[in-house]
């Protein structure tokens, strides 16, 4: 039986960042999850595979995540991207604003429970998961999670950054991604674990940061 996706995860920078390609074999059209650092080589990675890059989607609006300038130092990202293919960029609602060096005619802000179709088989579904970012989201895409810097293996996002809510996160955690299939794979926004990917079953059983009953003993666990 062939393919009805394609999904190929590329480690970018010294932050040990994950970027995705999630493409439908079909019409060999992809999406971009969060290009940053490497921009030359995640547009070769997917010509080399045979795909052409159509939509660009935004975890959220860290610099690792989208480019711009982090500790004095200039990330390529998205705008460089944008210089090769004039395709838009999905970036949050309540983020949206963050981009600033991306024209607005490229922006289209998105929602909760927002489907993006690439291609003709593949459907994304955007779920806000606030916490890390106001507007960080995750992608659901054929039981698998692109979750960005929301769930970790292991772990969660920080919460302790401008911006960052640890009630939102453990919302986000709980009655959100907690909420998927056992068999949900997870990949994660950095390589920061043992191996590259996990199950939401993993996490549930083993994750410490989805272990809390109420949201009191969560926010003591993380400091508050």
């Amino acid at each position: 039986m062939a393919s009805t996706l394609y999904l190929r995860q590329l480690e970018c920078g010294p932050m040990q960042n994950f970027v995705y390609l999630i493409g439908d074999p079909t019409t060999r059209q992809a999406a971009v999850v969060d290009p940053a650092w490497d921009i030359s080589g995640i547009v070769q990675a997917a010509a080399e595979d045979g795909y052409t890059l159509t939509k660009v989607l935004i975890t959220h609006t860290h610099q690792d995540h989208t480019g711009g300038q982090l500790f004095g130092y200039h990330i390529p990202g998205v705008v460089e991207l944008l210089q090769q293919y004039d395709v838009p960029v999905y970036v949050h609602q309540s983020e949206a604003h963050v981009l600033k060096d991306i024209p607005p005619s490229s922006k289209v802000p998105t929602r909760n429970g927002q489907v993006i179709e690439v291609g003709k088989q593949v459907a994304i579904t955007l779920l806000h998961t606030p916490g890390h970012t106001p507007g960080s989201q995750c992608f659901l895409v054929q039981n698998r999670l692109i979750a960005g810097d929301t769930l970790f293996i292991g772990s969660c996002g920080r919460v302790d950054l401008p911006n960052s809510s640890p009630e939102d996160m453990y919302h986000s955690l709980t009655n959100v991604l907690m909420r998927l299939d056992d068999d949900t794979v997870l990949y994660p926004g950095h390589n920061y674990a043992w191996k590259p990917s996990s199950t939401i079953g993993e996490e549930r059983r083993h994750n410490p940061y989805v272990q809390f009953t109420s949201l009191h003993d969560f926010l003591r666990a993380m400091g508050y």
